[in-house]
């Protein structure tokens, strides 16, 4: 066989390879690390394709995983506190709540504060996402993409912000702490009317106190240059309390500071962050426990199917 027909046959895998992964979208996992269960909220934008649902219960230690469509965007967040009665379903969160009274967010929001993931889903262009806690805090979230290509960080926030939120901003029995925003509803908090620009709208003490506890995440409405990221043909998985530092409870009255960011280490079993050793997006299909088993056919089929088309290419360039 030529090494021009090799070329050839390596190509088309290549094209065949990328075709497949597209028509299966993005992969966005859910993981949640903390040691109470969690009850993720899904929005997404209009004009957007919904997801497999709005909202469920994720926990701990258990993963949820979905397909995102090529030109799919919106928010994931986690509520906390959440009873629902087990006959009619109805029922509330502590924070994050969507108002919704069911465990389904319904196409509605999070009520603030709650930490925030975005993302938008490129069609043919990279990938945006970012880790929001323009309206507020609730728990620690990490973003961090499977594979892909260009700058890829991963971003978020690993610290407690609950246990350092000044008193004025902080929510209930301190479950969450508002933004400055949220609290006082002032224009140059808010980013409103002769503010609304990044030229009027400046960082403000509060501000300034989320960015320093969490330095990648957005911290007011035009915080974009330390806190977008891009990343092209990726998957994603978004870790709830990815470090054991944030995994106690906010009602815990020792005391703590606020640190840099420092993402998990690369191929650690423990407790202190997510896998890190998913190097390509084939492997996310199976991290997942059984709700991912669709997932896991899907992936398996796909391999099948490239395999079978790679062989016969190779065997067509051989004659």
């Amino acid at each position: 066989m030529s090494s021009t027909s090799s070329s050839y046959a390596l190509h088309f895998t290549l094209i065949f390879l990328l075709m497949a992964k597209g028509s299966f979208g993005t992969v966005l996992t859910l993981v949640n690390r903390c040691d109470y269960t969690v009850w993720p909220g899904i929005l997404s934008n209009a004009g957007s394709s919904g997801l497999d649902t709005t909202g469920f219960q994720l926990p701990p230690r258990a993963t949820r995983s979905f397909q995102a469509q090529p030109g799919w965007s919106g928010r994931f967040w986690g509520r906390t506190g959440c009873s629902f009665d087990p006959t009619t379903g109805i029922g509330r969160c502590e924070t994050g709540d969507c108002g919704s009274n069911q465990i389904q967010c319904n196409g509605a929001g999070a009520t603030p504060p709650a930490t925030l993931a975005e993302f938008t889903i490129g069609s043919g262009t990279q990938d945006f996402y970012d880790v929001s806690l323009v309206d507020g805090y609730n728990l620690p979230m990490i973003i961090q993409p499977v594979g892909g290509s260009g700058a890829c960080g991963s971003t978020g926030c690993v610290t407690d912000v609950n246990r350092m939120c000044p008193n004025e901003l902080r929510a209930g029995d301190g479950q969450g702490c508002k933004s400055a925003c949220e609290a006082f509803g002032n224009p140059e908090y808010c980013c409103r009317g002769a503010y609304g620009s990044p030229n009027t709208c400046r960082p403000s003490v509060y501000s300034e106190m989320f960015k320093n506890a969490c330095p990648r995440s957005y911290s007011y409405a035009f915080d974009d240059a330390t806190s977008t990221f891009t990343c092209s043909g990726a998957d994603y998985t978004i870790t709830f309390c990815p470090s054991l530092t944030s995994q106690k409870s906010s009602r815990d009255s020792s005391s703590t500071t606020a640190g840099n960011w420092l993402p998990p280490p690369a191929g650690d079993d423990s407790d202190s962050g997510p896998q890190d050793d998913l190097t390509s997006w084939l492997p996310n299909f199976v991290i997942g426990g059984s709700s991912d088993l669709a997932l896991q056919s899907s992936s398996a089929a796909l391999v099948l199917c490239v395999g079978a088309i790679s062989l016969s290419l190779l065997t067509f360039l051989q004659l």
